[in-house]
């Protein structure tokens, strides 16, 4: 669930080529793209109606809904907002949002992400560095000509009122604990640390007591969801192999960064147990969530890409099999999140974007 600076990031990322997933998988997708006049939707987007642009401008993403569906967090570092990082805000899903600001949920200190309603939905939770250092922590894009994403050792998880009031502080580890996410049944929170060396994901009780590690492999798990009847967890990872791939992700993790130019969708139950990788198609994938059914994911993903993007988002069913384009966008697409009811999609795309590099929030009626 890291975001920083999309407008950047899948532009300059470095893939490895699609021949190397051939191997493994041989999806059947639809590749034609083809523009309507109204550029809030390309033609083959049957599964999208009646989209609606929420955002104008900046980098936004990560908008997830309440539990009723009438509202929604998202992150965003609009400079027209007076922002240098990432903060969380609260809108009603109905509202547009152009210069004016919606109204700030984090403190306006460091950097934030991944923010996520409580189940009492009068709370949401959300990582931040500000306990180490109240300015914006620079966000390098690359890193020895490899691109990377920095792995904050400063963020912690938080519990803020709906008024901006931090009421709780769920970590309080040495290292990077983030991306954190709440079972559709209350009762649990699922998140990636580094506190036992590596970036894997945890599960702890609403109230941050009972922490347990679910997974133990060589690699950066995150980005971690929970099935809509809490029993199973979706989530990306990277899984370095030969020695040099380990000794390199080791090194980079040391100095605080990943290269998630390598990533694939992995399942598992919620304890961790019958982990198994869903799929195997190359280049990156990631940023999954559960079809409302329980027996599809969405996730977004360049495998078709020659240079780095196109970014857009695909479905599959949990066999690995029926492999479907959701979206065809010439950038990216990405963050697709469904309300509680299953009606509606939120995504975060760069179309319509007038040829800049916004990365803005877009709601859409979803059609089976």
């Amino acid at each position: 669930m890291m975001f920083n600076k999309l407008s950047y990031i899948f532009i300059s990322l470095v893939i490895i080529s699609c021949s190397e997933a051939q191997q493994k998988t041989e999806p059947t997708v639809q590749k034609k793209e083809v523009t309507t006049t109204d550029t809030l939707r390309y033609e083959n987007e049957k599964h999208l109606k009646n989209i609606k642009q929420l955002t104008f401008g900046g980098d936004n993403a990560e908008a997830y809904w309440n539990y009723n569906d009438s509202q929604l967090v998202f992150q965003s570092n609009n400079e027209n907002w007076g922002l240098e990082c990432d903060q969380i805000f609260l809108i009603d899903k109905s509202n547009k949002i152009s210069d004016t600001p919606p109204k700030m949920i984090s403190t306006g200190m460091g950097r934030t992400t991944c923010a996520y309603f409580m189940p009492d939905g009068k709370h949401i939770l959300y990582a931040s560095t500000h306990l180490d250092d109240t300015i914006c922590p620079e966000a390098p894009l690359r890193l020895d000509g490899k691109y990377v994403w920095p792995i904050y050792d400063s963020y912690d998880i938080f519990v803020s009122d709906l008024d901006g009031n931090i009421v709780n502080q769920l970590t309080n580890e040495l290292g990077y604990d983030a991306e954190a996410t709440v079972s559709p049944k209350g009762d649990k929170i699922v998140f990636t640390s580094t506190r036992t060396g590596d970036l894997e994901l945890f599960t702890m009780n609403i109230d941050g007591s009972d922490v347990k590690q679910i997974t133990n492999e060589i690699g950066y798990d995150g980005g971690a969801f929970f099935s809509p009847d809490g029993t199973k967890i979706i989530f990306r990872a990277s899984r370095p192999k030969t020695e040099d791939e380990i000794t390199l992700y080791k090194k980079l993790l040391k100095d605080g960064f990943v290269v998630p130019t390598e990533l694939e969708i992995f399942i598992c139950d919620a304890d961790g147990s019958n982990l198994r990788q869903l799929t195997y198609l190359g280049n990156a994938n990631w940023s999954p969530f559960w079809h409302p059914s329980g027996e599809k994911i969405l996730f977004s993903s360049n495998f078709q890409a020659k240079a780095g993007f196109p970014f857009n988002i695909y479905m599959i069913d949990l066999d690995g099999k029926n492999l479907k384009q959701v979206s065809f966008d010439k950038m990216f697409d990405s963050f697709p999140v469904f309300s509680n009811d299953g009606k509606y999609l939120i995504f975060s795309s760069n179309r319509n974007n007038g040829g800049n590099r916004d990365t803005n929030i877009f709601v859409a009626e979803w059609q089976n």
